[in-house]
């Protein structure tokens, strides 16, 4: 027969004891206009918008990139934009 096991106490935690929340974390944060979630880092009405592509990159680049953190992906849209200005495709 199977019984009831006891409470596993918990224990107390100082809301005091909260970490300081540092600017790293508002840049991250949701945005709020009364109950409606602001999306950050979209361009205003008239510009235009990235488009969704798919490209093989090596994997030192990836690495390389990915290593700066959250954003890499917008770093190397700079990167290729910063090469159109010296270099030609094609």
């Amino acid at each position: 027969m199977n019984g009831n096991k006891p409470a596993t106490p918990t224990a107390w935690v100082d809301p005091d004891d909260a970490p300081e929340l540092s600017d790293d974390f508002f840049d991250r944060a949701d945005e709020f206009q009364g109950s409606q979630r602001v999306r950050r880092g979209r361009p205003p009405t008239g510009m235009p918008r990235k488009q969704v592509t798919t490209i093989r990159l090596s994997p030192e680049v990836m690495d390389a990139f990915k290593a700066t953190g959250a954003g890499w992906q917008t770093r190397i849209d700079a990167a290729l934009k910063d090469w159109l200005k010296t270099h030609s495709p094609g």
